[in-house]
């Protein structure tokens, strides 16, 4: 006789509670059904009516994480535009324990995401998401003046996103050299580079590299 409905989902949230368990103890790396069922004190066999193949195994966990990051405690909104993108970009940063645990298991997914053409698409679609929640903001800070009025506002988006992932991994790889200030003031940085105008209507080159020929 298969469980009542309640039983099931009180399992499945058993389930859930030791996949995340098992990630926080060793990554993506160490998921397995074996580790997982483990933790629960099941067989491999019960395991397996929810999680048939190790792909199904990864999706789940892949998305309990997304739902984790997302009930995460927040830190509030304050005034319309950059304030409230850097408030945002900084929930992302590792600047607690519980952040960086979390960053280090999203980090150590995407191995095995890169492996997979329906888990890339899956972590594609969470970078678009992302970007698109920081394009209200930063549109109510153009409007604000605190943009440059012919700002890319896509590019934007997507030199926020691509600036605060690369600060998170090199926090988590070296995090004697990147310590919580490091990391704010670095945000801070970027966010005050975004604040000035292209020369001559153009598109904003980089600096240049002293190691380069002019």
């Amino acid at each position: 006789m298969p469980p009542a409905p309640g039983d099931r989902e009180a399992r499945r949230k058993d389930v859930s509670e030791a996949v995340w368990h098992v990630l926080a103890e060793k990554g993506f790396g160490g998921l397995t059904l074996r580790a997982v069922a483990a933790a629960m004190g099941v067989s491999t066999g019960m395991l397996m009516h929810y999680f048939p193949t190790k792909r199904a195994l990864i999706t789940h966990a892949l998305d309990l994480l997304e739902k984790r990051t997302a009930e995460r405690p927040r830190r509030a909104r304050p005034a319309p535009g950059l304030a409230t993108v850097r408030a945002m970009l900084l929930d992302i940063l590792p600047l607690t324990p519980g952040d960086t645990a979390r960053n280090r298991i999203w980090v150590s997914s995407w191995d095995l995401s890169l492996a997979d053409d329906g888990l890339t698409a899956q972590q594609a679609d969470r970078y678009t998401r992302l970007r698109s929640m920081l394009r209200p903001h930063l549109e109510a800070a153009r409007d604000l003046g605190q943009l440059p009025a012919d700002v890319d506002l896509e590019r934007l988006a997507a030199a926020a996103v691509a600036f605060t992932h690369g600060l998170v991994v090199q926090a988590l790889f070296d995090p004697g050299r990147f310590p919580e200030d490091v990391q704010v003031v670095m945000l801070d940085d970027f966010l005050a580079s975004t604040t000035m105008p292209r020369p001559d209507g153009g598109t904003r080159r980089p600096p240049h590299d002293p190691g380069e020929r002019p």
